[in-house]
């Protein structure tokens, strides 16, 4: 009662002085306080969607006193409360109304009613898509509702009898009325009131199985938008956002443009038009799709024929719903319909560019941004509508270019024309280009930058601007730019400053056609988005628009209208933003139907193996069967309607299409030069990305290999990341890291690795030089995997797809690169080889680096199984850390695979280590046996650390095995040891026996021989299990068996020679390691020490081990020179 005194003593009266009411006289949502969570309210603040858990909103009045009707529309169904609460009342993404002591609320769906606690309460099972709530007693009608309820039923009911849109000339007759007997601003407030009725009629229609209601008001507003008036007030001024201005909403229009999906089968009538439902049913061993026609029996052949059938007509009544929207878009597109004023084209551009523009900058607030699932329908209805648009121009001038080879051509990125807002270019900012290319720009575009504007202006300067602006700039313009937080790995302030202070520098021409006279100077001025005209973007008399600046590379030939030019780059852009992401996001339906089909035909397995004896286990599994069943025809008939709307044929032509744009705009901007780093990342992003969405989105039911000039796409995208991954001009880490991780990718699949074997040979040997570079200072990681990908297949036991100890678990993603069967490339290999052989710095510095990256990589690996092991060994209960596993098992795998590429070096190029002309052969040779030597110590010790950690069998630790480890290095061995001539083997033997980590058992171990017992020790247990590499038939052949029996014996013979023929006294073996024998002299001090000692120290040091002078020569020892030759022998 206090509460509401203080209330009404603070509360201004009701404007409609009725006692009882606080609040304005119209009731609307509060879009500014009131609010939790996501959510999507209309412009007209009268609907709301919500798009997370325990979104809520206010209205804006109360009520304290009498009687009062609640009128309310729910749309849709599902879990909503809607009540009555007090301003104390506090919502979170925990709690909303009803949930907290200060507030009441009802739930249709559920049928209780909540106050913190809940009771049940009426006996209505589901809400209603009528008003469930809607009382009589409305004192008025409100324009709105006169709008809907009469005007647009009128216009529906015209439009009843069927036939085109253009056979019913009434609706344009009308609105023609309209504007002639009405009052603009009448006009306007009705169109408005008219086309927000049909967006929230047409987004919140049910689905039935021949989706007349999406059809029914599309056609209605495709009518209202033929008329040439209204679709312009419409484009330019209609549909404000619920923040300030009046912008055409694109936000809003996308609604027509998507068709959503039905989360339940029954309401879309998906039963009646899909009655037989289909899964596959084999699979391999490692949970993969084997699909085979010809082993299909007969019931499951009528059953997917019949289930495809019923996709087929799913589809076609999609496709009719997807036409009208075309035609929206078409008629938005319409650039000739210039009698009332500008072409609705160029209206449409200016606001689509807005459109990007506010979701390319508030990504960190999904509150403004457009749904990602009404993007991916409203891209695939803009590229249809543009390449109609492309197509029928090429019709009318036959010299432009196809859309089938579409592209956006470079001098876009760089003059200033479009709007890229803050997004990353491939040179790094756009001032800093500017500055340091202004010269090119000048020799091949012929763009001149003012130096004098461009010193006058310092970006202190622009700071002081930035500030002052803010603060003159309406509050609008400050909700939809760069106000709220952005991500830092998207944009930067910097970024936006860059933009703004190129928008205010002056851009002068140079005129080529009269070179001896000076430059011509021409001033031209960056417009904004909505400030830019027809002829600023198509040009005229001379005025090239958007194409200003064309390079030398480029031919001058028409491509298409360039308002065309512009809507493709924002498409592109589009896929970027948020496209991709979802296409992503929708595959978790087909995911789903293939494990519940996998574990249904693991339940029948089971019921038939069941014995009679249990009829309970018989039961639960028949029960278990059931459930999948039902569950599978459920999602079968879903996964039908995804398939038809975002993954048909049809929509897997359109991303490859865009690709193919991609690749094309990316070849003519490398083909500029230096001008290439004016690039936006995104169109590399978007290549590699729709690449990726082809090959792992859209299968099993469309096939990749079916797409017109597939092989040759391939060929191409290959010799994009093959030229860029290393490539100077780009200079962003987040996208080289991409360029990178997609080349790993593309190896691994036998199609792509094919790819980029077609690529010309100057390009394959320039990649694989770049793959060679020394690892230190980049991402060495990606480029290590890359050279094992090449290799796998051809190592020693290197041919499996998983490792022997995991062939029992199911894979988390049977598609992963890691999981493809080996595809090895023998002619990228023989490139490396010819480069390693060859330039034998290049090879020196590359081993150098795997070497060190190797030592690193198992000593971290070493180091942290001791950590597991210790908290292992506690009494009490310790967690291990997961991400500590994680780095665990990466850290063994990249040894692993660091192994495998010094395995891929020797087997190719051996003389690297045994030819010991090269100066740095012996070196790498000593330092190649003493890692050896520690990796076998650590893995095959008896009762080793090695051991202790992989019996645990910790989540996370699968990969961490013995097999893996020990063949690498085995391979290693027996290339330099057995399969070598006979000069090198004797000094590979030689090294690695005179090293000091050197054991035999360590070798014996390989074969199962254990180590001998030593006196006074407690025997073995028998029960223990020995690794050998005889227990691996299926991965290792007989021939590789046989080479490490042979590599066995003789290793033994040559250590007992060895033992023979060691130096009898310290004093022959060098004082650094106390390892091998004196081999140097130091000039001028005339030091000694063995050749390994002192090559490594030089590489980091020119001071003496012992008395620091400036070593300026290394000699040999004569004394050793005996036992120097009988090592060499």
């Amino acid at each position: 009662a206090a509460h509401l005194e203080r209330l009404l003593s603070e509360g201004e009266p009701a404007e409609d002085g009725r006692e009882g009411r606080l609040g304005p006289s119209t009731v609307v949502l509060d879009h500014t306080t009131g609010f939790e969570g996501l959510l999507f309210v209309d412009d007209d603040l009268l609907g709301v969607i919500g798009h997370s858990n325990f979104s809520s909103i206010r209205a804006t009045t109360c009520v304290f006193k009498g009687k009062w009707i609640y009128e309310v529309l729910i749309s849709s169904q599902g879990l909503m409360q809607i009540g009555w609460c007090t301003l104390d009342c506090r919502f979170n993404q925990e709690e909303g109304v009803g949930d907290t002591p200060d507030s009441y609320a009802y739930d249709g769906n559920r049928v209780r009613k909540w106050n913190v606690t809940t009771t049940n309460y009426g006996k209505v099972s589901t809400w209603e898509l009528i008003d469930e709530l809607q009382k009589t007693g409305l004192e008025e009608l409100d324009s709105v509702y006169l709008v809907e309820d009469v005007l647009m039923n009128f216009l529906l009911s015209i439009l009843e009898g069927g036939g085109s849109v253009e056979e019913h000339p009434l609706i344009q007759q009308l609105l023609d009325l309209f504007w002639l007997l009405m009052e603009d601003y009448e006009v306007n407030e009705c169109l408005k009131q008219l086309m927000m009725s049909l967006l929230r009629a047409y987004r919140f229609s049910p689905i039935i199985p021949d989706l007349g209601f999406q059809i029914h008001y599309l056609r209605l507003t495709t009518a209202i938008l033929r008329h040439e008036k209204s679709r312009k007030y419409l484009l330019s001024n209609s549909l404000r956002r619920f923040l300030n201005g009046d912008t055409f909403d694109v936000l809003r229009s996308v609604v027509f443009f998507y068709i959503k999906t039905p989360l339940r089968v029954k309401e879309a009538g998906l039963e009646e038009l899909i009655p037989t439902t289909w899964w596959p049913t084999r699979f391999d061993k490692e949970g993969k799709d084997e699909r085979d026609p010809r082993e299909e029996s007969a019931e499951e052949r009528l059953r997917r024929r019949a289930y495809e059938r019923g996709c087929q007509r799913l589809k076609k009544r999609i496709e009719v719903v997807e036409e009208l929207q075309i035609q929206i878009l078409r008629l938005m597109l319409n650039s000739k319909d210039k009698g009332t004023g500008e072409a609705s084209r160029y209206i449409f551009l200016n606001k689509f560019r807005k459109f990007l523009q506010e979701n390319a900058s508030n990504r960190g607030n999904p509150t403004v941004l457009c749904p990602p699932e009404y993007m991916v329908c409203f891209l695939h209805r803009l590229i249809a509508a543009v390449r109609s648009y492309w197509d029928e121009g090429k019709r009318k001038i036959p010299g432009t270019v196809p859309s089938e080879e579409a592209y956006v051509p470079p001098q876009l990125f760089y003059n200033g024309k479009v709007d890229y807002f803050d997004l990353q270019r491939l040179g790094g900012l756009l001032s800093h280009l500017k500055k340091t290319l202004k010269d090119d720009l000048a020799s091949k575009a012929n763009i001149i930058i003012d130096p004098a504007e461009i010193q006058a202006t310092s970006m202190d300067d622009l700071d002081e601007d930035e500030e002052s602006g803010a603060a003159q700039r309406p509050s609008g313009a400050t909700a939809m730019g760069g106000a709220l937080a952005r991500p830092s790995w998207l944009s930067s302030p910097t970024l936006g400053r860059a933009n703004r202070f190129l928008s205010t520098a002056a851009v002068s021409l140079m005129t080529p056609r009269r070179p001896l006279v000076p430059p011509e100077k021409v001033k031209v001025r960056t417009l904004t988005v909505e400030q830019r005209t027809e002829e600023d973007i198509e040009g005229s008399h001379g005025n090239d628009g958007l194409l200003l600046g064309r390079p030398p590379e480029e031919s001058d030939h028409t491509i298409t209208e360039k308002s065309l030019l512009e809507i493709l780059d924002g498409i592109v852009m589009m896929y970027n933003l948020s496209v991709h992401q979802q296409l992503g996001k929708m595959v978790v339906v087909s995911d789903d139907v293939h494990e519940y089909a996998v574990a249904l035909k693991d339940t029948e397995e089971k019921i038939a193996r069941c014995p009679s004896k249990r009829p309970d286990i018989l039961e639960e599994l028949q029960k278990s069967q059931k459930v999948f069943a039902e569950k599978l025809n459920h999602l079968s008939r879903r996964l039908a309607w995804i398939n038809a709307a975002i993954y048909s044929k049809e929509k897997m032509l359109d991303v490859y299409w865009l690709l193919r744009v991609c690749i094309r705009t990316i070849e003519h901007a490398d083909a500029t030069g230096s001008l290439f780093a004016f690039t936006p990342e995104f169109y590399l992003n978007v290549a590699m990305n729709s690449y990726s969405a082809l090959k792992n989105y859209f299968s099993p039911s469309n096939c990749m290999e079916e797409l017109p000039g597939y092989e040759d796409t391939l060929t191409q995208l290959a010799a994009i990341l093959a030229k860029h991954f290393a490539d100077p001009r780009i200079v962003g880490t987040d996208i080289k890291d991409s360029l990178m991780q997609a080349l790993a990718s593309y190896v691994c699949y036998p199609q792509s690795l094919r790819a980029v074997e077609r690529i010309p040979e100057e390009q394959r040997v320039a990649m694989m030089r770049n793959l060679l570079a020394p690892y230190e200072q980049r991402p060495w990681a990606q480029t290590n995997w890359i050279l094992v990908r090449l290799w796998r297949g051809c190592g020693f036991g290197y041919r499996y797809t998983r490792l022997p100890h995991l062939l029992k678990t199911k894979p988390e993603d049977a598609n992963l690169p890691s999981l493809q069967k080996p595809c090895p490339s023998l002619l990228l290999q023989r490139h490396m080889a010819e480069l390693l052989g060859q330039d034998k710095d290049m090879a020196a510095s590359f081993l150098n680096s795997v070497l060190n990256q190797l030592n690193w990589a198992f000593s971290e690996f070493i180091g942290m199984i001791q950590e597991i092991q210790q908290a292992a060994e506690r009494p009490e209960r310790n967690f291990v850390d997961t991400r500590q596993l994680k780095v665990c098992a990466t850290c063994f795998d990249l040894s692993v695979s660091l192994l495998r590429v010094l395995e891929m070096t020797v087997t190719l190029v051996p003389e690297i280590f045994l030819d010991w002309t090269r100066p740095s052969a012996e070196l790498l040779l000593r330092r190649l046996a003493q890692l050896l030597n520690q990796v076998l110590n650590r893995v095959t010790a008896e009762r080793n650390l090695f051991d202790r950690v992989v019996n645990l069998r910790l989540p996370g630790l699968e990969s961490v095995d013995h097999y893996p480890i020990l063949v690498a290095v085995t391979g290693i061995l027996v290339r330099i040891l057995v399969d070598g001539e006979r000069q090198g083997v004797s000094r590979a033997a030689a090294v690695l026996l005179s090293d000091p980590c050197f054991q035999l058992h360590s070798i014996q171990h390989l074969l199962g021989e254990s180590e001998p017992a030593v006196a006074g020790a407690p025997p073995a247990p028998s029960e223990r299990k020995h690794f050998s590499l005889h227990a691996y038939t299926d991965y290792i052949s007989t021939e590789e068996k046989r080479k490490v029996e042979q590599m066995l014996a003789f290793l033994t013979e040559e250590s007992k020679q060895a033992a023979a023929s060691a130096p009898t006294s310290e004093e022959d073996l060098c004082p650094i390691c106390y390892a091998h024998p004196i081999s140097a002299v130091f000039k001028p001090c005339s030091h000694k020490s063995c050749k390994a000692c002192i090559n490594q120290h030089l590489m980091n040091n020119k001071d003496c081990f012992f008395c620091k002078a400036t070593i300026t020569g290394v000699e040999d020892y004569r004394g050793a020179s005996t036992l120097a030759a009988m090592q060499g022998a």
